[in-house]
């Protein structure tokens, strides 16, 4: 029978199911092992694994990332964890430069089964530099696959498969959304890299979206019904490798196309499925793409400059009834 789980508790089962299934998998990050880690996410790991596989690091985020990238190459399956990925800025020398490019620069000789986890996001108010999103920096890297997902089922699948997967991998969580909850399956199970889910099944418009603003796009569905719009809600679940056959598959039953997005909308993932509609399902659009982003600026400290910065209900609803009577 599926349990209500937290997503913290989610991910924190996949993480202890690989470790007991795999010796070679550990974990190491910031007050990941006597603090139970800083969102709870690995609490009671250090009990049940100890110190040599739950390692406490210091804070120097492109110390602990080479040396988790040194021991994927030398066989073993590390899970680093970013207390946010706005620190892991500091190690993109060594996601960017060395986990992305071992398989090729070592002519397939090395391979790198690696995954970095952590929250990506704004979380409130915690101004510019804790707040970024960084789906479309990390994607845009040949050799990362990345994940962002919100579903507590999902996630557990997603990590272990990312676990288990010979390439490194960058999971992005919300830190606002550890305590969000959701039914999980019992048992061993997997989710695929690289496949969408449809939230909602809908027949005028496609809400395309991921991590926590899924859970907005969903709100925005009992507005949208008061406007007499049917709209189906796509999560991506996976950034790269993208579902972009789920995506012109619900187009080409709705024509029309929204994109939310969290991130910045220049050179982002909604600019990048805007981009792949166009190619594939030109033909079946009644109405340009139309994206949902944060505002192009740094995130405020604000409150009320918070909510105007990010995307919302009622900027979801004005979308979607612009590409169904092309204007606001």
């Amino acid at each position: 029978m599926p349990r209500e789980l937290a997503l913290r508790d989610a991910l924190n089962e996949a993480m202890s199911e690989e470790m007991r299934r795999d010796e070679s998998v550990f974990i190491m990050g910031e007050e990941v092992a006597e603090y139970n880690g800083a969102y709870k996410v690995t609490k009671g790991m250090l009990d049940e694994f100890g110190p040599k596989r739950v390692i406490d690091t210091p804070i120097a985020e492109l110390g602990f990332a080479g040396i988790g990238v040194g021991a994927a190459m030398n066989g073993l399956r590390p899970i680093v964890e970013f207390m946010t990925w706005n620190f892991a800025v500091l190690a993109f020398d060594q996601i960017v430069n060395n986990a992305a490019k071992t398989l090729s620069q070592s002519a397939g000789q090395f391979s790198c089964p690696i995954v970095f986890r952590g929250p990506s996001g704004a979380a409130g108010q915690l101004a510019q530099q804790h707040s970024q999103t960084f789906e479309s920096w990390m994607a845009n890297v040949p050799g990362l696959k990345v994940i962002s997902c919100i579903d507590p089922a999902d996630s557990k699948g997603l990590l272990k498969s990312a676990i288990r997967d010979n390439d490194p991998i960058c999971m992005m969580e919300s830190e606002i959304m550890y305590g969000h909850k959701g039914l999980v399956p019992d048992g061993e199970y997997l989710v695929p890299i690289g496949k969408a889910a449809t939230r909602k099944e809908g027949t005028d418009v496609t809400i395309v979206s991921f991590n926590k603003q899924v859970l907005t796009c969903l709100d925005a569905v009992p507005e949208l019904e008061k406007e007499g719009i049917n709209a189906e809600i796509i999560d991506l679940r996976t950034i790269r490798p993208l579902d972009h056959h789920a995506i012109v598959a619900s187009v080409k039953k709705t024509n029309r196309l929204v994109v939310v997005d969290e991130s910045w909308p220049f050179a982002g993932v909604s600019a990048e499925i805007a981009y792949e509609i166009q190619k594939y399902a030109f033909d079946h659009l009644d109405a340009p793409v139309t994206r949902v982003n944060s505002a192009d600026t740094s995130l405020p400290y604000a409150p009320t400059l918070v909510d105007e910065y990010m995307p919302n209900v009622e900027k979801i609803v004005r979308a979607c009834k612009e590409v169904l009577y092309m204007k606001a």
